[in-house]
């Protein structure tokens, strides 16, 4: 994910609503339960970890059974340790205590609970960047310590794949088309760090890479589901064992009830691959790790204690729904006559964000209501104003709007394709909004370039790259040109 275009705004449940999904998440909850559990008998080995003879005891108190049992209690104790919820009195005897946070988790704001867990996450996200434990035993040596220069993996490298991974993903979750309340194949997020994007038909090479990644990704999303990042579907155990069969002879192939045929795998079903979609809790958490990283990750609700200047020109490149909510919040705060006034103020400007403030004025003002309309009176004559403030009268049908005279309209013409510019570029609405006013008034373009706006000589000539029809197109062409001759340039 690259930080230098802005993210879309993030809609992020409470702090109060995170904090207890944070409690509930089972890889905390197991945590609390073990610092809880923790006394003067827990003895813990030189790295902090659990001895291994009170693993079954941890792994019981945690109600866990199975082969796999002392694993998770050892990732609850180390989680534990991490965050603070057991503290270590003595390294040399190997003794324990419950630690200070430990009291945070039932006494403290939600805002300490999810710092506790935010904790969590970066050891689970640590873990989930080491090698495969079978990988570690193959490249043990005869002393027992682990041969790094075997593994083929790189500490940083690993880190960077899976920060790449999540940063796809919050992007999807964070997007206006709604995909955060979908489930994403791995096989995309895999294809996504893989392929580059100038590639059409991938290579065969570059297919098993991604084979190979999606694998990887199963593995590290199956660590993150239990702290509450994600909401994860495994790929098919089915899909894996054929694919560990491939390379086997048909004798050598373990038989089921169907005579040793394998069971049959739908490879179309795309969720048989995997599948993975961030939490509102795995939300909050990556929001939280970009900005430590100094990258801006805003969220709805940011802009609703400053002005409208920064209301109008934050949500400036907002989706619009994202720009809707976060100017309700701005609104809520707000006596409405005030706040339509504030907005009318700060959309004045000839500068080149200025028609995109008085587009993102006017949807605002949509929301106030009627009670705004002795506001939009107010700037009947302004030149900047007038053209919105008679729009959005006769929209709602008051009485006694002056009609606008012609400057007026062509020059709220041109800034209404400006902003429309500003906000889509070159989009299939703007195209008809362009046909529409070419074909309402034939003498448009020889009217057009005279209009006193900064954006006329842009706007004429985006009406010359977008109208389909040669004829109209050249001579937007050449208003534009006049348009541009006209202001000196």
């Amino acid at each position: 994910m690259s930080d230098s275009s802005p993210l879309p705004p993030v809609r992020l449940k409470s702090e109060a609503e995170l904090a207890r999904d944070a409690l509930t998440a089972p890889l905390l909850s197991r945590a609390a339960r073990l610092a809880r559990w923790a006394g003067p008998d827990t003895r813990v080995g030189a790295g902090g970890d659990l001895v291994e003879e009170q693993l079954p005891q941890a792994a019981g108190e945690l109600g866990l059974t199975g082969d796999d049992a002392a694993a998770y209690a050892s990732e609850a104790w180390r989680v534990a340790v991490d965050t603070g919820l057991v503290e270590i009195v003595d390294e040399e005897e190997g003794t324990v205590t419950a630690g200070a946070e430990l009291a945070l988790l039932t006494g403290g704001a939600p805002q300490d609970v999810l710092q506790v867990w935010l904790g969590a996450l970066e050891t689970v996200l640590a873990d989930a960047s080491v090698p495969d434990l079978d990988d570690l035993v193959d490249a043990m040596d005869e002393g027992g310590s682990v041969d790094f220069s075997q593994l083929d993996w790189d500490p940083e490298a690993e880190a960077e794949f899976l920060d790449g991974v999540l940063g796809n993903l919050y992007l999807l979750t964070v997007g206006e088309e709604g995909l955060g309340e979908s489930m994403v194949p791995l096989p995309a997020l895999a294809a996504s760090m893989i392929v580059p994007d100038d590639m059409g038909e991938p290579t065969d090479d570059v297919l098993e890479q991604v084979s190979d990644a999606m694998m990887r990704l199963d593995d590290q999303f199956r660590l993150l589901e239990p702290v509450g990042l994600v909401e994860f579907q495994p790929v098919d155990e089915a899909l894996m064992a054929d694919g560990e069969e491939e390379g086997e002879g048909e004798g050598d192939r373990d038989g089921d009830d169907r005579g040793g045929e394998p069971a049959p795998v739908d490879e179309t079903d795309v969720s048989k691959y995997g599948m993975v979609r961030l939490t509102p809790l795995g939300l909050y958490g990556l929001r939280a790790r970009l900005l430590e990283a100094g990258i801006d990750a805003p969220a709805v609700g940011d802009l609703s204690d400053k002005g409208a200047d920064a209301l109008l020109d934050g949500t400036s490149g907002f989706p619009p729904a994202a720009a809707q909510a976060e100017t309700e919040q701005w609104l809520a705060r707000r006596e409405p006559l005030d706040a339509a006034r504030e907005l009318l103020a700060a959309a004045r400007g000839t500068d080149p964000g200025a028609p995109l403030r008085r587009l993102r004025c006017q949807q605002a003002l949509s929301l106030v209501g009627a009670v705004a309309e002795p506001a939009l009176r107010e700037v009947l004559d302004d030149a900047e104003l007038g053209g919105l403030a008679r729009v959005w009268l006769a929209e709602r049908g008051a009485a006694d709007v002056p009609a606008p005279p012609e400057a007026m309209v062509f020059w709220l013409t041109v800034d209404t394709v400006a902003a429309q510019l500003a906000a889509e570029g070159n989009s299939t609405e703007l195209q008809a909004l362009v046909e529409g006013l070419a074909a309402q008034h034939s003498g448009f373009f020889a009217a057009a370039w005279r209009v006193d706006h900064p954006a006329t000589a842009d706007v004429l000539e985006a009406m010359g790259r977008l109208h389909p029809d040669k004829k109209v197109a050249k001579e937007a062409r050449k208003a534009a040109f006049k348009a541009r001759s006209a202001q000196g340039g």
